[in-house]
């Protein structure tokens, strides 16, 4: 019996957590592939730079299986917000140096997508693995779908590696591939863009740290060469993935009106960009019309919603871009740099 009948008894409050699966749903969002896995709340408004904050381990070993997860139905995150959750999520936001295509800084270390016209087709790649060091995670927000077209189709790096041709493969593998750009003359990026600063001292010694060699041709222009990686070893999973840019860098990629223009009027050393093999050797147009084929086989097509949220492990997942008409607007981030051989 109880000492104090007459006071009312007052049962102890005890914190309830409440697991992941009760706020949200996961789900294959393509039954035929492991990606992306589909991140839907079941509660309306629920803020999505909060709910990741709170469950970020169990969202990062979902993203070591499938490599992509795409968040759709939360509350729309402002751009200082979609910042702060991939920072929370895996570390202070890159700027975009030593870049390859146009952007434009939106806010913070957030940038516009590649500014590619609309009607060009950008094929899948993984970011930055043209360079000895990349991001390992890769963020893209929606804030204006296209009226029509303008995905961003995405594929799994380990299966594109595992589909190769055993022979193209294993060339790639052995040689590596070496990345040949020429900066300046309007035909592409400006040197002063891609490293971010106008000063030649600032670009020599990043190249210098980056294993780059640099050649200045004349007042304006610039000449860099670097071999990097054909495939690589993800450094948490240990799995082989497919990942390099040849196939963006080399002529063959250029339309055939375009490629018969440059040829007929730059010789091949002064072209805006080429990949060779690591030796410098030929790739032959026909192993990467191989390349393109196993990448397009892969790929995994939806198209976007506002305020979709989709966030990549840059190594086991490759992104490109569908051609699009009317107004669209994907902002980026990527953070966890990455170096090859960190030890």
């Amino acid at each position: 019996m109880s000492e104090h009948p007459d006071k009312p008894v007052r049962a102890a409050r005890r914190a309830v957590r409440i697991e992941p699966q009760r706020l949200v749903n996961f789900s294959a969002l393509d039954a035929a592939r492991s990606l992306p896995t589909l991140v839907t709340p079941q509660l309306a408004g629920l803020s999505l730079p909060q709910w990741l904050a709170e469950h970020r381990d169990d969202c990062a070993a979902r993203l070591r299986v499938s490599g992509a997860l795409l968040f759709r139905g939360f509350q729309p995150p402002a751009i200082n917000e979609f910042e702060a959750l991939l920072s929370d999520f895996s570390g202070q936001l890159l700027h975009y140096e030593y870049g390859s295509t146009p952007r434009t800084l939106v806010d913070g270390k957030v940038y516009t997508s590649t500014e590619y016209p609309p009607e060009l087709r950008i094929p899948l790649h993984n970011e930055m693995c043209y360079a000895r060091q990349w991001p390992m995670k890769l963020a893209l927000m929606c804030v204006v779908p296209a009226a029509s077209g303008g995905e961003t189709p995405i594929a799994d790096s380990r299966r594109i590696h595992d589909r190769m041709p055993a022979d193209i493969r294993a060339r790639f593998a052995e040689r590596g591939v070496m990345y040949v750009r020429n900066y300046g003359a309007g035909l592409d990026v400006s040197w002063q863009d891609s490293f971010r600063t106008p000063h030649r001292h600032e670009v020599e010694a990043f190249c210098r740290a980056a294993g780059i060699e640099w050649q200045w041709q004349g007042e304006d222009g610039l000449r860099t060469r670097q071999v990097c990686q054909g495939v690589a070893r993800h450094p948490e999973t240990g799995e082989w993935v497919w990942f390099n840019q040849a196939h963006l860098f080399h002529v063959s990629n250029l339309d055939p009106d375009t490629r018969r223009l440059l040829t007929e009027n730059v010789s091949v050393e002064h072209l805006p960009r080429n990949a060779l093999y690591g030796d410098g050797s030929v790739i032959a147009d026909e192993d990467l019309d191989a390349v393109r084929r196993v990448l397009d086989a892969e790929a995994v097509c939806f198209p976007w919603q506002r305020g979709d949220v989709l966030l990549l492990d840059n190594m086991l997942a490759a992104h490109g871009r569908e051609a699009f008409s009317g107004a669209r607007r994907v902002v980026v981030g990527m953070n966890q740099p990455y170096a090859l051989n960190a030890g």
